[in-house]
C-alpha cells in the first residue's frame, strides 16, 4: 500500500496576500487558483522540487483552521546557506542557521504566522 502525502492545508486570513508571499517571495509554483462555486476558493502551490503541495482555501469547512496556527513545516534543502540566502534575497525574514550536529535549520514565517523550517541533513543527499 502506498500512502502519498500530497496536499497540506495552510490556514491564512488573506488568500491573495498569502498567494503573493508563497509564489513571489518563497518561489512556490502556482498550480491553480479556482473558485468552483459559492464561497469556495482553492489556491494550490508547490515548492520547487516537491511532490507535496500546499492549499490555501476558503469556504471549505472540512479543512478550516485558525490563520497562523500551523507550525514547523519542513522544507528539506541541499544547501541551507544557499536556500536561506535566496529566500532572504526575496524579502523573506529568515532566522539564523542552527547546526544541531549535522542537521541544520533556519526558520521563517508567512504573513499570518505559520512557521516553516529549512532543513539540511549532512550526507543525506
Amino acid at each position: 500500500m502506498n500512502l502519498k502525502l500530497e496536499l497540506i492545508p495552510v490556514p491564512v486570513a488573506d488568500i491573495d496576500r498569502a498567494k503573493h508571499f508563497y509564489a513571489e517571495q518563497v518561489g512556490f509554483r502556482l498550480d491553480h487558483d479556482v473558485r468552483p462555486g459559492g464561497p469556495v476558493r482553492v489556491v494550490q502551490l508547490t515548492p520547487p522540487g516537491s511532490a507535496c503541495s500546499v492549499v490555501l482555501a476558503e469556504g471549505l469547512a472540512g479543512i478550516a483552521m485558525a490563520p497562523g496556527s500551523l507550525r514547523g513545516l519542513h522544507l528539506v534543502v541541499d544547501s541551507i546557506e544557499e536556500a536561506r540566502a535566496a529566500l532572504a534575497g526575496r524579502g523573506v525574514a529568515m532566522g539564523a542557521i542552527q547546526d544541531l550536529g549535522g542537521i541544520k535549520y533556519s526558520g521563517f514565517q508567512d504573513p499570518d504566522g505559520n512557521t516553516w523550517t529549512l532543513q539540511e541533513i549532512s550526507g543525506q543527499r
